[in-house]
């Protein structure tokens, strides 16, 4: 529930700066020409090109990394930001999709 919070603050500068972002952005998932009944729900995307994932974790695990691979190859984005607001210190990962 903490991560709303955070989200709501990026959402507020976000729109301060004029940054272009879409939130809680929908994505359909294919398989095998099928489209699944449950979707994923990135958490922003900005510049309709990189994806924001927000965490308050006490550290990242490989479930975190494999969400944001996911979401990238759903999205066709090739960049992602995990970000956990848990720590002293703000702690992120880019990831990249190198299969592209």
């Amino acid at each position: 529930m903490d991560d709303l919070i955070y989200k709501d603050a990026l959402e507020f500068e976000f729109n301060e700066n004029n940054i272009h972002y879409e939130r809680e952005k929908e994505y359909s998932v294919n398989y095998k020409n099928s489209i699944l009944k449950h979707k994923f729900y990135a958490d922003f995307i900005i510049h309709d090109k990189i994806i924001l994932e927000i965490k308050t974790v006490e550290c990242f695990n490989n479930s975190h990394y494999n969400q944001c691979l996911n979401y990238l190859k759903i999205s066709g984005n090739k960049l992602a930001i995990l970000v956990n607001f848990n720590l002293t210190s703000l702690e992120y990962k880019r990831i990249v999709d190198t299969k592209k």
